[in-house]
């Protein structure tokens, strides 16, 4: 039982052990005034528009760092299911997905707009372009904009993903950002592990921070039907693989925010979880390729099993006890990093490594409980599919003015 988790967690030791978790800061491999001659990037936000202010805001602080860096050749596409009103310019482009379209196959919520930017007459892309997927909250920094020029430039791979951190600037729930700090431990682990070193999505693919040649977006396409949309990045890594595209880990992190509140947290998980199932249960996914995903299931499913474990008991001199407490390490350990790298830009940073260990232990009972309550509420509702949309409207952290209106 509890070798399936034993796998997923091996391989995230494996990423922070083999790679360097302080790598020196990315710098550009050839000069940017030089990319734009070369390539065009397409930064894809994908929105519902329920909140225009955050989309604005957002995209003016990214159009900043692009032209900090001296881009030009490059545009900002905001995909939305409602009219933002965006001004649009030569960098800024706002598609509005039309009531009435739908895909072949029935591909739905945001499968069903990545899907509509592809069709003939919106995609305004070449298969040489390159698209990168964000979301509406997504912050670029300085550092993750040159490692995604130098994964362009590198040309070796159609498919890269970043890590993503939830504590920068204005923290608004401190339960729920401290618990997505298991999820940075997995980036710098586990993703990076299987993507810098292996060069496949083996246990997950998300769908932030994802830079994507468009000709290779194309081929694959979102357009999976019902059963890829609940996480169609998960579905769309996975049938990437299967074609036989390459994937890579990309420098520098972006910047997100947690869920705003404990039940959104356990909303999204939910969705993560049914929505891995269907991936994993789709008869158009051969099955060595989402083999990865059946681990991910079955290690969830086991967390009310193993901390049981902690309340009966570990068996003394048995072999189970010891792969329990090595787990736990590992465990504890991911957490400890994934706090540390989300903390990193704090001003009291010093005391890191004191607070992650203090925090450690307690917040790992705080994720089994709020992992487990996502878990089983997706199977206990199965039939009722739904893509939850999180709150993450927040006013922006100064006062400066927004140009984009």
């Amino acid at each position: 039982m509890i070798l399936f988790p034993m796998v997923i967690n091996s391989t995230n030791l494996l990423g922070l052990l083999y790679f360097n978790c302080y790598p020196d800061k990315p710098v550009l491999k050839r000069s940017s005034k030089y990319l734009p001659f070369e390539t065009f990037m397409c930064f894809r936000v994908v929105t519902r528009g329920l909140y225009p202010q955050l989309v604005k805001t957002t995209l003016q602080r990214n159009i900043d760092i692009c032209m900090k860096l001296g881009l030009s050749n490059y545009v900002f596409e905001v995909v939305t299911d409602n009219f933002i009103g965006i001004t649009e310019s030569l960098n800024v482009r706002e598609v509005v997905v039309p009531n009435s379209y739908q895909t072949r196959h029935g591909s739905r919520y945001k499968a069903r707009a990545l899907q509509y930017c592809l069709e003939e007459g919106v995609n305004i892309l070449s298969d040489n372009d390159w698209i990168i997927h964000l979301d509406e909250e997504t912050l670029i920094t300085e550092n993750s904009l040159i490692g995604v020029i130098n994964f362009i430039n590198d040309g070796k791979y159609e498919f890269g993903q970043g890590v993503i951190t939830y504590a920068n600037e204005e923290i608004v729930c401190w339960l729920t950002t401290l618990a997505d700090s298991i999820r940075v431990g997995v980036d710098y682990g586990m993703i990076r592990f299987t993507l810098g070193q292996l060069h496949r999505p083996i246990f997950n693919w998300k769908g932030s921070f994802v830079v994507a040649n468009a000709g290779a977006e194309k081929s694959v396409s979102y357009d999976f039907g019902p059963e890829g949309s609940i996480t169609e990045d998960c579905y769309f890594g996975m049938k990437a693989w299967e074609k036989g595209y390459k994937f890579n880990f990309i420098e520098g992190q972006m910047w997100e925010k947690s869920t705003f509140s404990v039940m959104d947290y356990i909303r999204q998980r939910r969705r993560w979880f049914l929505g891995i199932a269907k991936v994993f249960l789709s008869n158009n996914i051969k099955l060595p390729y989402k083999t990865g995903l059946f681990f991910i299931l079955i290690s969830q499913l086991l967390v009310p099993f193993l901390a049981m474990t902690v309340v009966i008991g570990i068996p003394k001199n048995s072999q189970f006890g010891t792969l329990f407490v090595l787990q736990s390490a590992i465990f504890m350990f991911m957490f400890i990093v994934g706090v540390m790298k989300s903390f990193q830009h704090h001003r009291y940073r010093w005391w890191l490594p004191l607070f992650a260990f203090i925090v450690s232990f307690p917040m790992s009972v705080v994720l089994m409980v709020l992992e487990t309550s996502g878990t089983y509420w997706a199977i206990t509702g199965w039939s009722q599919v739904g893509f939850h949309i999180v709150d993450k409207n927040i006013a922006p952290v100064n006062n400066r003015g927004i140009r984009i209106m």
